[in-house]
């Protein structure tokens, strides 16, 4: 296989390190803008779209543009394609997804949902035995050590992003993470993969944990709960719940148990129950591992991570239900109060419909509003 490396920063040189590994696997040119000091170096797409003897261009570029241009491009050219880029995959999953099969190009992108730790890849092979039923975890790195440092070492939220940031585990604009928009475009790419649908991204709701307080967590931990940031996607038929929020989960549960900024995400199929992934979900080598392991799998003529065309489905989040966690200033929280935890309120059950509702129009009345929910099992 000879390969065409679109990008060569963190996860870009862990692909080349590793690659180079690889008896089969040679990597002939590496793009990028700056003077790496690699002799594949190329600052030209069209060195490796033109060249006959690349059969499989690698995007670790990161973001939607170039990378969207770049990728299309090599698949119309009957290339394969091999991304660990969530943001891409998930913004045009449908269409890329077409093209790769208009083309009878390969198109692969595992490592882009839980690094190093094959979730993806063990979606593609349990949906063809049995129905996957649901998917639930965490599945990102950075709020997870956020949560874990907060509730361990009695942290505020600033210091313990900071420390996330020293770390090198989130971004000196931490909004995607902080904000869910990291764990929604994994928690889309999963769904559509699990349940072969197309779900529209834009219907999904997302509860961050930007407003989050360490009074709020001593509350949680008076009561025995820990606060987790969870992506969930359940089928119903011809119809999906799906949410990404935060959630209070009882200590002593596994997904509580998980430290720092690991992953742990599951699926429940028909047949086989309930199945877990623990691991890192990010880094150089955990992610390129994966990518390079797509790559040997294509030698072996395994072309896509997808069987079906994503069909068209029913974004309805009345199907979960939940109790709230609320904290507002705002006198709307005595409309859904039960009872008081700490600065806030438990709410009675609410459809993750009905809160996503009440959470825009707090969003206008109190900009430190925060809402979690609790489940109460796993």
């Amino acid at each position: 296989m000879i390969i065409g490396l679109l990008g060569f920063g963190t996860i870009g040189a862990g692909v080349y390190e590793l690659a180079r590994q690889q008896q089969n696997l040679q990597v002939r040119y590496v793009l990028d803008i700056r003077e790496i000091g690699v002799p594949e170096l190329t600052h030209q797409i069209s060195d490796i779209l033109e060249d006959p003897e690349v059969d499989t261009v690698v995007e670790v570029l990161g973001g939607l543009h170039p990378s969207y241009e770049f990728v299309s491009a090599a698949l119309r050219a009957g290339k394969n394609v091999v991304t660990a880029n969530k943001y891409l995959v998930a913004t045009y999953f449908e269409e890329l997804t077409a093209l790769a099969r208009k083309t009878g190009a390969a198109f692969r992108c595992t490592a882009a949902v839980g690094g190093g730790i094959g979730w993806l890849t063990a979606l593609e092979r349990v949906k063809r035995v049995e129905p996957v039923l649901s998917i639930e975890g965490i599945m990102n790195g950075t709020t997870n050590y956020i949560l874990s440092n907060m509730a361990r070492n009695g942290l505020d939220f600033k210091t313990a992003l900071s420390e996330a940031q020293a770390l090198g585990y989130a971004e000196a604009d931490p909004s995607a993470d902080i904000d869910g928009l990291d764990i929604l475009h994994k928690l889309l790419l999963s769904a559509n993969v699990a349940f072969d649908v197309a779900l529209p991204v834009e219907e999904i709701p997302v509860f961050g944990i930007r407003n989050l307080t360490d009074d709020d967590v001593w509350s949680f931990k008076s009561r025995g709960l820990v606060c987790k940031m969870l992506g969930v996607a359940r089928r119903e038929g011809a119809q999906v719940a799906a949410y990404v929020q935060p959630t209070l989960l009882p200590e002593q549960s596994l997904t509580a148990a998980v430290p720092s900024n690991f992953n742990l995400i599951s699926y429940e199929t028909e047949y086989s129950g309930r199945m877990s992934f623990y691991g890192q979900g990010a880094g150089r080598y955990p992610t390129a591992a994966n990518v390079v392991q797509d790559c040997l799998d294509l030698q072996n003529g395994v072309k896509n991570f997808y069987t079906l065309e994503g069909a068209r489905v029913s974004l309805n989040n009345e199907l979960a239900h939940y109790r709230y966690y609320l904290r507002t200033k705002s006198s709307r929280s005595r409309e859904v109060r039960e009872e008081t935890l700490g600065d806030g309120v438990l709410t009675k059950p609410l459809s993750v419909a009905q809160m996503s509702a009440l959470m825009k129009t707090l969003k206008g009345e109190d900009g430190q509003a925060f809402a979690a929910a609790v489940q109460a099992w796993e």
